[in-house]
């Protein structure tokens, strides 16, 4: 076949047009990334994006790709939502990467779902946190520092892992290692306590995390069962970062009251100075619930708990070894200044005789069989989550940028407050 064409060169062959159509489609794909990028740069700059001709060019959107999770095709995302908003090796992450399958757990700020990733084939526990709700409670400096304590987090075993992190215009997004073997708090309910050895295997995995912790100067501050998950062969791992504390030196100290009152240790009630001793405080009040089958102290009444963990002596019942209740009476030491682990860190826990039994070396390179193994079968066993996540619809908006196109004061404000929040390992990282 041939078309003629009255061009100099004469006659056109349909191999010859499909040739320029390929380099004209190729040379108009260069130009809308150049395009794309200079909008991007327009939109960074807040003093630009008040100009109202900038928000006119503004509107324009290229469509996005349908949800996989629903029939319905989401509203095309504007530019304000494609903005990095921070360093990133993995900038172009967006939602729509993601098959959104069940909701596996669920915070004040959003959830965590289960997600496999379209063109890696890999789960992951996504934890999508809203913007809005997150500003309306002031939180904002909370989540960053959720994300700054993750990105510490991939030398240790028993802490979860951030794999990237990415937002759009609404959302927060942190891209976390699945662990699917269920929360400490799920098998001691079930449970009601655990044999001493047991115990014995989690509290060292805990404390090493801890330890970890304290180590690059970050304080923990929410140690609790609903934060311990187990992986699939039984292992600890810590979850949920957003009290933690950073820069706390050895004997550096902080007085921001948090924390969830079973677990609260009385200079956090007092609202005095703090230090890492509370994380062995917590360390204590977890071991004591998992050997007793409640927090010490514990009551109904929050007002008479408060009163307990302030005056109310330790009282350990006979049916636990001499060792065991010597380290709760360490851990549970109510003036901090005497409490186990307030001299040495770490070291003083490690080397307790409750714990003689563990070689540690071992213990870090997951070379001691778990005492209980899950038993699930695979990514897709949620056997070990609560019902109450897993049976509630997965909403659509989680891969769904919001429904307006314009840069909007709000978005904006936004963007602002979670300027570095991005976030990508560094190749070598996986090598």
């Amino acid at each position: 076949m041939t078309v003629k064409t009255e061009a100099a060169r004469g006659t056109l062959t349909y191999s010859r047009m499909r040739g320029m159509v390929a380099i004209l489609i190729a040379f108009m794909k260069q130009r809308r990334m150049g395009l794309n990028d200079f909008i991007q740069k327009i939109a960074n700059n807040s003093y630009a994006c008040k100009h109202p001709e900038v928000q006119s060019i503004l509107k324009i959107s290229e469509p996005q790709e349908p949800e996989l999770m629903n029939a319905n095709p989401s509203p095309p995302p504007s530019p304000s939502q494609q903005i990095n908003l921070g360093p990133s090796s993995n900038p172009h992450a967006k939602p729509s990467d993601f098959h959104f399958l069940k909701v596996i757990g669920k915070g004040s700020f959003g959830k965590v779902l289960l997600a496999r990733h379209k063109a890696e084939e890999v789960f992951y526990a996504v934890k999508v946190l809203q913007k809005k709700a997150i500003l309306k409670k002031k939180e904002e400096k909370h989540i960053m520092s959720e994300r700054n304590v993750l990105l510490k987090n991939v030398k240790h075993p028993f802490l979860v892992g951030l794999h990237f992190s990415f937002q759009t215009a609404d959302k927060l997004y942190f891209v976390l290692d699945y662990i699917n073997g269920g929360e400490l708090f799920y098998h001691l309910q079930r449970e009601r306590c655990f044999l001493e050895p047991r115990a014995r295997f989690y509290a060292a995995e805990i404390a090493s995390a801890l330890g970890y912790l304290h180590s690059l100067n970050i304080v923990y501050r929410d140690l609790k069962p609903e934060n311990i998950l187990l992986d699939s062969q039984g292992h600890i791992v810590l979850t949920d970062f957003g009290l933690c504390k950073e820069n706390i030196e050895h004997n550096g100290t902080t007085s921001t009251f948090c924390g969830t009152p079973e677990y609260l240790a009385p200079e956090v009630l007092h609202k005095q100075p703090y230090d890492r001793t509370v994380d062995w405080w917590c360390l204590g009040a977890v071991l004591y619930e998992m050997l007793y089958g409640l927090p010490p102290f514990y009551s109904r009444n929050t007002a008479e708990m408060y009163d307990n963990i302030l005056n109310k002596p330790l009282q350990l019942k006979p049916n636990i070894t001499n060792s065991a209740r010597h380290l709760l009476e360490g851990l549970l030491q109510k003036d901090r200044t005497k409490r186990l682990g307030a001299k040495d860190d770490f070291m003083e826990i490690k080397s307790h005789v409750f714990f003689s039994l563990i070689n540690w070396d071992d213990l870090i390179n997951k070379k001691i069989t778990p005492p209980f193994n899950p038993n699930v079968s695979g990514p897709s066993d949620l056997r070990h989550f609560d019902p109450e996540f897993t049976e509630e619809p997965v909403p659509n908006s989680i891969g769904r940028s919001p429904d307006s196109i314009l840069i909007t004061a709000s978005v904006k404000e936004a963007a602002e407050a979670f300027l570095g929040f991005s976030y990508a390992p560094p190749m070598d990282s996986f090598l």
